[in-house]
């Protein structure tokens, strides 16, 4: 098989074309995610910090005297924990939406014509034994 046919296997399976769905998708997903994070959710819960701080923007806040900029950070952590939240949620839909697989009753394995006289040995050697 030659490089070119094997490439084309390898791309075409169903897991590679699945995973690049998921890669776009979760580009776009990170996208809103961080527009709902900066646009919305930062400055509803830090603009009276933000106010009191007297900044206009997180990123603003640093540590006097030095280049840490911890603001950055919190906008991160926010950012994450949004995130994580919410593909919790969308995980935790998919998992309600799939169907439940019926579980197979289990399969009686009937001994054979060997078995039984192979047993049946055994239990009549153990009796002379026990004589």
């Amino acid at each position: 098989m030659g490089f070119v046919s094997e490439f084309k296997a390898f791309a075409l399976k169903g897991n590679v074309i699945d995973l690049a769905v998921g890669i776009v998708i979760g580009a776009a997903f990170g996208r809103i995610v961080t527009s709902l994070v900066e646009d919305v959710i930062t400055p509803a819960i830090l603009t009276p910090a933000l106010k009191a701080a007297k900044l206009a923007d997180l990123s603003l806040l640093v540590i006097p005297g030095t280049a840490i900029k911890y603001g950055n950070f919190l906008s991160q952590v926010i950012s994450f924990l949004v995130i994580a939240v919410a593909l919790f949620m969308v995980i935790k839909a998919i998992n309600k939406f799939q169907r439940k697989q019926p579980v197979a009753a289990p399969v009686e394995v009937k001994a054979t014509k060997e078995e039984l006289l192979l047993t049946e040995i055994r239990d009549l050697l153990a009796a002379q034994k026990n004589m």
